[in-house]
């Protein structure tokens, strides 16, 4: 058996343990911070006078605050690595439930979901596969994200 392969049938044993990969507290400065960042001047994110009066009943983040609390955090990656020299993105998505609220403790919880090699024009690669599950300090679900990454021989 070839290293490679050890560690993918390692990958593999991983397949549907959850890990808590980040926790991040969405404060009103860093959704303020946040707006900003992405040009995005929409009151609902700053104007507590406006949001009020809408069917959020207050202030909420912008959505894809999450994509940066994903970014920030320990990442998606497994503790394993492949001994490949080229990683790519293989796509993903997010799914919202709720608003993200200042003052909400997001915890995000990654697990590794499926493992494929495929054999491609320039070598074998691997697809890695994860999906996050988000919640506030309630434990209601935010959000639920999916990431490929795809491992290049």
């Amino acid at each position: 058996m070839t290293q490679t392969q050890e560690i993918i049938d390692k990958l593999q044993s991983l397949i549907g343990i959850a890990e808590k990969v980040t926790e991040v507290e969405a404060d009103k400065s860093l959704v303020r911070r946040f707006a900003q960042a992405i040009g995005d001047t929409n009151p609902l994110w700053q104007d507590e006078a406006h949001a009020t009066r809408t069917r959020f009943g207050g202030v909420v983040a912008p959505p894809h605050i999450l994509t940066a609390s994903i970014m920030s955090g320990a990442g998606i990656r497994p503790k394993v690595t492949l001994p490949f020299n080229r990683t790519v993105d293989g796509g993903g998505e997010i799914e919202f439930f709720q608003p993200i609220r200042p003052g909400d403790k997001i915890v995000s919880t990654t697990k590794l979901v499926d493992v494929r090699v495929k054999d491609g024009k320039t070598g074998r690669m691997v697809f890695v596969s994860f999906e996050t599950i988000h919640r506030n300090q309630k434990n209601e679900v935010l959000a639920k994200s999916k990431a490929t990454i795809i491992n290049l021989e």
